[in-house]
């Protein structure tokens, strides 16, 4: 079967969306599910349908979501009404639109402002070794390898720079 010609295809839009927190990493399962939902609950099953809403890449704190054009608008309230994302609290901007995927990553995707989490992630510092792990949003923790006390570190902006 030869594909249909460009003057018969359905015309798609695709939207740079940012997920926060973001240490969190869902899989695109997880995102169109959450995805899907808001759009049903706000908009009901005929326009969902309308909207023809996917999920076609998700990395590490964005996704690219694909839909008609001409739905884009109904996409990205439905976008900013999502609260969790399999279970954990999170949240969905939308950052840009485009008509290819091409042209979203010319635009270029800003690297994430959160370090790298969970818990294979480690950081050096004054000569020490630490886990670092993501929790409860953007919250950062340093845990020291080796030893069973716990001590609190208290970092400027210049030192999380350099780790």
């Amino acid at each position: 079967m030869s594909p249909r010609p460009p003057s018969i295809r359905d015309k798609r839009r695709y939207l740079l969306v940012q997920i926060f927190p973001r240490c969190l990493r869902p899989d695109q399962k997880d995102l169109y599910l959450a995805v899907q939902d808001a759009v049903t609950s706000l908009w009901g099953d005929a326009a969902s349908a309308r909207i023809q809403m996917a999920v076609v890449a998700g990395t590490y704190g964005y996704g690219i979501i694909r839909c008609l054009r001409g739905t884009e608008s109904q996409l990205a309230t439905a976008i900013s009404t999502v609260t969790t994302i399999s279970g954990q609290l999170a949240c969905i901007r939308s950052c840009a639109l485009s008509g290819t995927i091409a042209a979203l990553q010319r635009r270029g995707i800003p690297p994430p402002a959160c370090l790298p989490s969970p818990l294979d992630a480690e950081a050096a510092f004054d000569g020490r070794t630490f886990a670092i792990q993501c929790r409860d949003g953007e919250k950062v923790d340093l845990i020291e390898k080796g030893f069973k006390t716990q001590e609190l570190l208290f970092l400027t902006e210049q030192e999380i720079e350099v780790i």
